[in-house]
């Protein structure tokens, strides 16, 4: 005779039971609602960001995106989209009027800094990261000018929403491919840079900064009238921007006619206003890495 099956045999224990026997099942998880949107799930990959994706406002005759920002013209006015940042900036303050909606976890913030000629908002995510946008022109006109801002942050998070957000390609010999902290990472910058200094790269992956030095490639949007010397076997400008030098050299972009990407050093005068002493380590900075750029 065969043995009952143990299934069955724990069907007639229950039914010997007044009460039965009760079956439990594990109670469903809450909705926790919408997901807030984070910076990386907004815009993938930061160091290939088309910021210029991000803008479609009516009146743009010419975008020109960079490795980390987009430059546009839309009449007498300059639209900057980007670049990304995370840094505390004191000038950014709640922005409780902006007219439209927003993703969950997004805040607009605005800014009241040089509004004489310029409208800045910036869109920022869950995760801290912002996107800075700015308006500026010389017609006085703020309301304007923050019309246009507001307009550029909504095409920005419709793009966004929609999963819109385009890519740069980087072709061979461009800088969009060089790692920026590998040349830092060199005893040649040592003096430069500062004692026991380490690089740190930027969010885009474009630029990075090690102590008094930094270094950042892109695509040049204005050509300063500084007259080029040689440093490094390449045509280089140099110019004094308050307690910074600054050293930079071009060359025709890649895949971007009519334009030239930049690779630019600065080196911070921590005591004051930088000078003559600064550019030196400027100079010496910039005549370490140019000789190690790709030719176009």
């Amino acid at each position: 005779m065969y043995p009952r099956p143990k299934s069955l045999a724990v069907a007639m224990f229950c039914a010997l039971l007044a009460g039965g026997c009760a079956t439990t099942q594990a109670a469903p998880e809450p909705d926790s609602g919408p997901t807030p949107l984070t910076a990386s799930a907004a815009l993938g990959d930061f160091g290939s960001i088309d910021f210029c994706s991000l803008l479609a406002v009516p009146g743009v005759t010419e975008a020109v995106p960079t490795f980390e920002s987009c430059r546009a013209q839309a009449g007498p006015r300059t639209i900057t989209v980007g670049p990304l940042a995370f840094d505390a900036d004191p000038n950014l303050k709640p922005y409780e009027n902006y007219p439209g909606s927003v993703p969950d976890g997004v805040a607009i913030q605005q800014s009241m800094f040089n509004d004489r000629s310029a409208c800045t908002r910036a869109i920022t995510f869950a995760d801290g990261n912002r996107i800075d946008l700015s308006v500026t022109d010389g017609t006085g006109d703020q309301e304007a000018r923050c019309g246009v801002a507001d307009a550029a942050v909504r095409s920005a998070l419709t793009a966004i929403t929609r999963h819109q957000v385009g890519r740069l390609t980087f072709p061979d010999r461009s800088w969009g491919r060089v790692a920026p902290c590998v040349p830092l990472d060199d005893h040649d910058l040592d003096a430069a840079a500062g004692p026991n200094s380490q690089p740190t790269t930027g969010l885009s992956g474009h630029s990075c900064i090690r102590g008094k030095v930094s270094f950042r490639l892109t695509v040049e949007t204005t050509e300063p009238a500084v007259p080029a010397e040689k440093i490094g076997g390449r045509d280089a400008r140099v110019r004094v921007a308050g307690a910074f030098c600054l050293v930079d050299t071009t060359q025709p972009a890649p895949g971007l006619p009519g334009h030239r990407e930049l690779a630019e050093i600065s080196v911070v005068e921590t005591a004051g206003t930088a000078g003559e002493g600064t550019c030196a380590l400027a100079r010496g900075a910039a005549g370490s890495i140019f000789p190690r750029l790709p030719a176009a």
